[in-house]
């Protein structure tokens, strides 16, 4: 007799839920018990900054199918926006003060406005870039992420007066970005982004990915889901560089150059193009292993890049493939191995009775 052993999906939630609360809680006791260091929990600050950044561009690189090589542009818009929405409000001093209640909603909102300005900036770009394909769309969002990084360092002169600071970048930038802030926002963004994905959007967007054609035949408005994917994945770009610019104080369009979003791309490459987990996993390594091998030097990079050719050799399809982890899922294989062997105990004890 074959038994139903899905676990019903409010008891889903509420199982992800409570293992969320645990790591959380895990990362913070270490932290007040002096085990995990500052030096360390900045090191994590940056891990999930990072996670956000691989998981948003792996929409649409691994979820769409296309290459997009200005997702730095994004995050610029996204640091840019929420510094100066920051340096316009009091939360530094409330910071200051220990009021960390009414800092908040000043938190949210300028978090908010980077994901949005970034995903505006996502809708005017790829509105016409998405017409485009393969290499074609790669060197147009490569020129519009390189345009983006030229606007901020010349605008203060054609504004007449200062804005982004120009070359000498965005200073004194409140510093809201606790290993806290951090930990919700890269929870929200993949549960986001898992949601979609699980939803007919997210359907219509992985056809795409598999014949444009088929499923433009079919009615899909490819268009309209490719933009869609695009302004999503620019959103959350831009979340990302709103806490990059509160953890650092302080932000300069040199830091937004086209290595910066290879730096992003090889993250989704290196976890697996179409993996949520591939890409938390390998934003975490190589963010980790990067920073490992600072004192080596110069010779930090070569060793980074030797790493990630013999990587690429013997896991072309990155870390993880295209396999998506779900506790869920391990679960209720568990559970499908238990209950076979309890109704063999029954059946077993039910033949000895006769």
């Amino acid at each position: 007799m074959k038994t139903n052993n899905r676990i019903p999906m409010p008891v889903r939630y509420l199982i992800n839920l409570v293992v969320i609360v645990a790591v959380w809680g895990v990362f913070f006791a270490l932290m007040k018990g002096g085990v995990i260091t500052d030096y360390w929990s900045g090191i994590f600050v940056t891990v999930g900054i990072n996670i956000i950044l691989a998981v948003s561009l792996n929409i649409s690189t691994g979820y769409l199918g296309q290459l997009p090589l200005g997702h730095a542009g994004f995050m610029a818009v996204g640091a840019y926006t929420g510094g100066i929405f920051m340096k316009a409000t009091p939360v530094g001093s409330l910071l200051k003060s220990g009021n960390v209640g009414a800092a908040i909603p000043y938190i949210i909102i300028a978090l908010v406005l980077s994901g949005l300005v970034a995903g505006l900036f996502g809708l005017i770009i790829g509105i016409p870039a998405l017409r485009l394909k393969g290499d074609y769309l790669a060197i147009i969002t490569l020129g519009f992420g390189e345009i983006i990084r030229v606007v901020l360092t010349n605008i203060d002169s054609v504004l007449g007066f200062k804005f982004t600071y120009g070359a000498s970048g965005l200073k004194q930038v409140p510093k809201i970005s606790s290993f806290n802030l951090v930990f919700i926002c890269v929870v929200l963004t993949c549960v986001i982004i898992h949601m979609v994905m699980k939803s007919r959007h997210g359907r219509a967007i992985l056809s795409i990915r598999e014949n444009e054609i088929a499923s433009e035949s079919c009615g899909i408005k490819t268009t309209y889901y490719k933009v869609l994917a695009f302004v999503l994945s620019a959103f959350f770009a831009g979340v990302a560089g709103c806490l990059y610019a509160g953890y650092l104080g302080s932000v300069f369009p040199s830091t937004f150059k086209f290595m910066k979003s290879i730096e992003i791309l090889v993250m989704v490459v290196l976890g697996g193009m179409g993996s949520m987990m591939g890409s938390v996993v390998a934003a975490t390594v190589l963010t980790v292993v990067s920073e490992l091998l600072r004192s080596v030097g110069d010779m930090r990079m070569v060793i980074y890049s030797l790493l990630l050719v013999v990587m690429m050799i013997f896991r072309p399809k990155g870390l993880m493939g295209s396999y998506d982890f779900s506790l869920s899922r391990w679960l209720e294989k568990l559970v499908a191995l238990i209950a076979p062997r309890k109704g063999e105990a029954k059946t077993e004890k039910g033949g000895a009775e006769q």
